[in-house]
């Protein structure tokens, strides 16, 4: 079994009748088609599909009847809410998406994304459709220096190398939050998710953002001092950052629980807790 995932781009015009056609052919499918036209709204919807890939050609399936199935069951969807309900909430959206991708496809459908912009992604999965995951991006500048005092000098030279210098150095770290929100228990009829965005950003500002911003990890927080802490490795940095928020979120919120946090210390490298 193979896990193939598809990107699709695509712009939400003001206009539909106005601007270019749904149907424009590909002129630019990297940026997203049709082509935006006066104050659009630019989206990408990934499509997670599952199975055996085809013993002749490899393929699991052609990625573009994965681009013509979202384009024809889930842009109309996002497309409608987008103009006559701006204000509906996007986990409101996955639901109908993702059904209506699964039924236009001939393997299966195990999971919709939906990018509202590069740093929120809102995702379902086929077989938990009253669970959607919201994810949130922030950034933090933080310096550290990985030292264990278990270690004799040279040894910590030698397993972390620069990152052992005494002064320590900084990172512009990635912080990512994942919650998973209990749709089921919306009210009736409500375009609002029981735990929003908003509400996910100021718990994490306040828990995790204020606390670690523009701090030297070892010397001015008590969870990565050198006598009180742990080792402020990505790896840790992640597990303590889950630790500080999750329990934050479920006081605010019973729809909501902590699925897990992400943290990238460089574009390259990166971890998440709990795996």
């Amino acid at each position: 079994m193979v896990t193939l995932r598809r990107t699709v781009r695509l712009w939400i015009n003001p206009d539909e009748a106005a601007g270019p056609p749904a149907d424009q052919p590909s002129y630019n499918g990297f940026a997203g088609r049709p082509s935006p036209f006066g104050l659009g709204r630019f989206f990408e919807i990934d499509a997670a599909c599952r199975g055996e890939p085809d013993t002749s050609t490899g393929y699991l399936i052609n990625i573009k009847d994965i681009d013509r199935a979202v384009r024809q069951a889930a842009v109309p969807i996002l497309g409608n809410a987008a103009r006559s309900a701006p204000d509906a909430d996007p986990t409101g959206l996955l639901a109908p998406m993702l059904a209506a991708v699964a039924a236009s496809l001939p393997v299966e459908c195990i999971a919709l994304t939906l990018r509202t912009s590069p740093y929120h992604a809102f995702e379902m999965a086929f077989d938990a459709p009253t669970i959607a995951l919201v994810r949130t991006a922030f950034d933090l500048a933080a310096a550290h220096r990985l030292n264990c005092k278990s270690l004799s000098p040279e040894q910590n030279r030698d397993v972390f190398g620069k990152c052992n210098n005494p002064a320590g150095h900084g990172h512009n770290y990635r912080v990512e939050p994942c919650v998973a929100i209990d749709l089921s228990k919306a009210a009736p009829e409500s375009r609002s998710s029981p735990f929003g965005i908003a509400a996910l950003e100021a718990i994490t500002d306040r828990v995790i953002i204020e606390r670690f911003d523009h701090k030297h990890l070892n010397l001015d927080t008590p969870e990565f001092n050198d006598d009180t802490g742990v080792n402020p490795s990505v790896e840790n940095i992640a597990r303590v950052f889950f630790d500080l928020l999750a329990p934050a979120i479920a006081e605010a919120s019973p729809t909501a629980t902590l699925r897990s946090v992400t943290v990238w210390e460089t574009d390259r490298t990166s971890a998440t807790y709990p795996a």
